[in-house]
């Protein structure tokens, strides 16, 4: 099965994330594997015919902050950098999962609502934490102003409208409620198991 797992910023899904790991379970980090496709041959060649070769380093490391300019300036070359990674992340997933030995995976990515991609998962996990603490948590953890917090936040859908999409929910208000946290991921740990057991 492939579960997607998913929070507005602040919520504590890679924490969350963690937790199913110490149980076995193998998570796809779809922002950190975004963003090594850059350096595929196949999308940095893109990438350089688009924007031009001074997006990477001379070392061939991506220049992040030039890319972000050339992004965040222009509508259209957002697009045409979410056309050629999301298809070849979408690929690199199914190839990940085919050499996972578990019944079941996770996706892990803030965006899955906002991209419509919840229909490649057999499930959505949303993982949830009231407002004020998930501003506090992006402040401490990013060193940034409530009001940056608040304009990355107005970016996302809104916490209330992916609880009514969710299979499964994941309360992480309080930070020091460890076993409280584990209880509900191993619930629906067991809950998934039980599934696959139901199906065969």
């Amino acid at each position: 099965m492939r579960i997607g797992i998913t929070g507005n910023i602040g919520s504590g899904k890679s924490y969350v994330c963690s937790l199913f790991k110490e149980l076995g379970i193998p998570v796809f980090d779809s922002d950190y594997e975004a963003k090594q496709l850059y350096y595929r041959p196949e999308v940095k060649a893109k990438m350089v015919s688009r924007f031009g070769s001074d997006v990477y380093h001379e070392d061939g490391t991506l220049d992040r902050a030039r890319m972000a300019g050339c992004v965040f300036s222009d509508a259209c070359a957002l697009g045409y950098v979410e056309s050629v990674l999301y298809p070849a992340l979408n690929e690199w997933f199914a190839e990940w999962t085919e050499q996972q030995n578990m019944p079941y995976v996770l996706y892990e990515s803030a965006l899955i609502f906002e991209k419509h991609i919840e229909t490649m998962f057999d499930a959505v996990i949303v993982v949830a934490a009231s407002e004020p603490v998930r501003i506090r948590r992006v402040m401490t953890r990013d060193h940034c102003t409530e009001e940056e917090v608040l304009a990355r936040m107005a970016m996302q859908l809104p916490q209330s409208e992916k609880l009514t999409k969710a299979d499964y929910v994941i309360v992480h208000e309080k930070d020091d409620e460890d076993e409280y946290l584990k209880e509900q991921v191993q619930r629906i740990h067991s809950e998934i198991f039980q599934s696959l057991a139901f199906d065969t």
